[in-house]
């Protein structure tokens, strides 16, 4: 029986998707492998490194998206919701996705992407505009955001939010069975309406930024 389990494990060559992820993600398997194992200083150096690369391709990807914005003439309110929020956002949704099927309920998956939002906001913006608050207070000056078209992305965004919570609670019925998964005739339609709700949400934002409707 081992000699025919090792047979079957040599005969599954990597296919030709395997191939092509490998190439597009050669770049990042060269560069976090100079991440420290977590035997080093019981897991410290692996925590600072791993924070510091995360940082650098933060500000890589939020020039790159700045630039690129410039070139085609977005603003960078239209940027920053979708190719940034993209771009931080993907691999998230494919830890979400992992989780989801490795675990037997789907609470580690929901907690990650609310947690992750909780830590961007919180953290995130927090660290950076007290930083930025105090540099200002302590060279005499204050430091001011004004906030543009923030009040209406996010009122579309908290009235899309409760509808998709409302409808993630609604999953909860004996037909469905749960917030993810079930039979396909209820996860697809699900999927569909959650992608139309971030689609909807970059149009009305969008709009506001570029005038076309009057926001608050």
């Amino acid at each position: 029986d081992e000699d025919e389990d090792e047979e079957e494990a040599e005969e599954k060559l990597p296919s030709c998707m395997d191939y092509v992820m490998h190439f597009l993600t050669l770049f990042w398997k060269i560069m976090f492998a100079f991440v420290p194992p977590t035997d080093y200083f019981s897991g410290w150096a692996c925590f600072c490194v791993s924070i510091a690369l995360i940082g650098v391709l933060t500000a890589v990807i939020g020039d790159l998206a700045s630039s690129f914005g410039c070139t085609v003439g977005l603003k960078d309110s239209v940027t920053a919701i979708s190719f940034v929020a993209l771009g931080t956002s993907v691999p998230d949704t494919f830890a979400s996705k992992v989780a989801a099927i490795n675990d037997r309920y789907a609470d580690s998956s929901i907690g990650n992407v609310t947690g992750s939002n909780a830590v961007n906001v919180f953290l995130g913006i927090g660290i950076a505009w007290t930083i930025a608050a105090v540099y200002h207070a302590v060279n005499g000056r204050e430091f001011v955001v004004p906030a543009g078209d923030l009040a209406m992305s996010v009122t579309v965004y908290c009235v899309l939010a409760l509808v998709a919570i409302a409808l993630i609670m609604a999953r909860r019925h004996r037909a469905v069975g749960g917030e993810l998964g079930g039979p396909v005739k209820f996860k697809r339609p699900t999927s569909i309406i959650l992608m139309l709700f971030w689609i909807l949400y970059l149009l009305i934002s969008a709009f506001v930024s570029y005038c076309y409707i009057p926001g608050f």
